[in-house]
């Protein structure tokens, strides 16, 4: 794919998160020695150096090993740089509780207490950004611990920026001199120890001092690209999407041409989807909405319309936003009510050279292994997910990693659903409920 955009998610990773005990290394990095679907490979330039990445992931596993992990974290993380600070927020009523509540974050099964730590690489504006974040907030469940940032890290185009450690230090600042606030280099050595001498021990460098003394600009594009373009939904079965309208007129209805269209593609029961405000209510609904001799009629679409209907015109506005914007959305079973050929429909999207322009990234988790195909995904765009029964921690892997030769060796035209199902990727699970009934039947001859 032609660089047709300058935002690309690069590698994600986390340690000591729920199951996910030892480090989580999840790339969008094309493996070496990859070949064919280059219409997955992405291609970004910074200076004389040039970056390649996936456009798209594919995550499997069994129930319980860790999939909905690997977004969670990625959620957390992003609402962790979104408010500043380790502390718990006050909004408990989202999907992932870890949000809000970080006690929960901590390997349940560790008996000793281990930093809590994340990594983020990415490019955005034509910078090549990490930051690396660990933390202390006890084990699981200690809501009342004293949390510490442990350390903090920022690179920029490969350049250290500053790191918090139990000092803070900088690097080259002239490498974000375009970036820094007025009047910076007269006051240099001044902010640099008034912000040494007024860490939080619960908040971020990054966003509080870091960006009050030395760049809003760079802590702008990191926090803008977090909150409009890191696109994570954990959940989507749970996700509502909320329609506000500029003074908007009660029992009018609004119908989005874009969404209706794709509805109608997608299967309504109603005439047309769409959003009405009611008399008593400052909310938009969305309705199925009434033609010929019912002309005018409408009613609440959860009445009317399938659950897949319902969750189709709830997540289809994010694939639009990320496709014509140039964003990663990653969607915690994003299959779930959908019909496959519809899903298939969305990857062709990200994959699709002329559509694709702004180097739009999916990353979802799924059963359906219709997905299993070479034809569709590379190698490395397809990521397994693996819970230890013993230890009951995850690990994580690609099926790049398998390599090329040997027995375990997966090559790219293999029928790849074939090989799953016969346990030769691992992150299946035979499952048997005969012993369960078998079981109960024993019990009534009991009695």
């Amino acid at each position: 794919m032609q660089n047709g955009g300058n935002f690309i998610l690069l590698e994600f990773k986390a340690k000591n998160y729920k199951s996910f005990k030892e480090e989580l290394v999840f790339s969008m990095i094309p493996a070496p020695k990859q070949k064919g679907l280059d219409y997955s490979v992405l291609n970004q330039k910074i200076g004389s150096k040039k970056y390649k990445g996936l456009c798209s992931a594919v995550i499997y596993g069994p129930n319980a090993s860790g999939k909905t992990n690997i977004i969670g974290a990625m959620e957390v993380f992003k609402s962790i740089i979104l408010r500043g600070t380790i502390r718990n927020a006050e909004d408990g009523n989202v999907p992932n509780a870890a949000v809000n509540m970080l006690e929960l974050i901590p390997n349940s099964t560790a008996t000793a207490h281990s930093p809590v730590e994340f990594s983020i690489k990415f490019i955005e504006d034509n910078l090549l950004i990490q930051y690396d974040l660990s933390i202390d907030i006890g084990g699981f469940m200690d809501a009342d611990y004293p949390r510490n940032v442990l350390s903090e890290q920022l690179t920029i185009n490969e350049n250290l920026i500053f790191s918090r450690k139990e000092k803070l230090n900088f690097g080259n600042l002239k490498v974000i001199k375009d970036y820094v606030v007025n009047e910076f280099e007269d006051n240099a050595a001044g902010a640099i120890a008034l912000a040494k001498n007024n860490l939080n021990h619960e908040e971020l460098f990054l966003t509080n001092g870091f960006k009050a003394m030395f760049s809003a600009k760079i802590v702008n594009i990191i926090t803008g690209w977090m909150d409009n373009k890191f696109m994570v939904i954990y959940r989507a079965d749970a996700l509502h999407l909320t329609k506000k309208f500029a003074d908007p007129k009660k029992q009018t209805a609004y119908i989005e041409k874009t969404i209706n269209d794709a509805a109608h593609l997608f299967g309504i029961n109603s005439n047309a989807i769409g959003y009405i405000v009611p008399e008593d209510d400052s909310e938009a609904k969305l309705c199925s909405i009434f033609k010929g001799k019912n002309k005018g009629t409408a009613m609440s679409a959860e009445m009317f319309e399938s659950y897949g209907t319902i969750r189709f015109v709830n997540i289809f506005p994010l694939v639009i936003s990320a496709v014509l914007n140039g964003g990663t959305l990653v969607v915690d079973e994003f299959d779930a009510s959908l019909h496959p050929m519809a899903l298939m429909s969305i990857v062709n999207i990200f994959h699709n050279d002329e559509i694709n322009k702004k180097n739009a990234q999916l990353i979802f988790n799924t059963h359906n292994p219709i997905f299993l195909n070479s034809n569709l995904f590379r190698r490395d765009e397809i990521k397994f997910v693996e819970r230890d029964d013993e230890t009951h921690c995850s690990t994580h892997y690609s099926l790049s990693d398998f390599g090329t030769t040997g027995d375990k060796g997966v090559r790219m035209h293999e029928a790849y659903m074939n090989k799953y199902f016969i346990n030769q990727y691992g992150a299946i699970k035979a499952i048997d409920f005969t012993s369960i009934f078998e079981s109960l039947l024993d019990d009534r001859k009991e009695v």
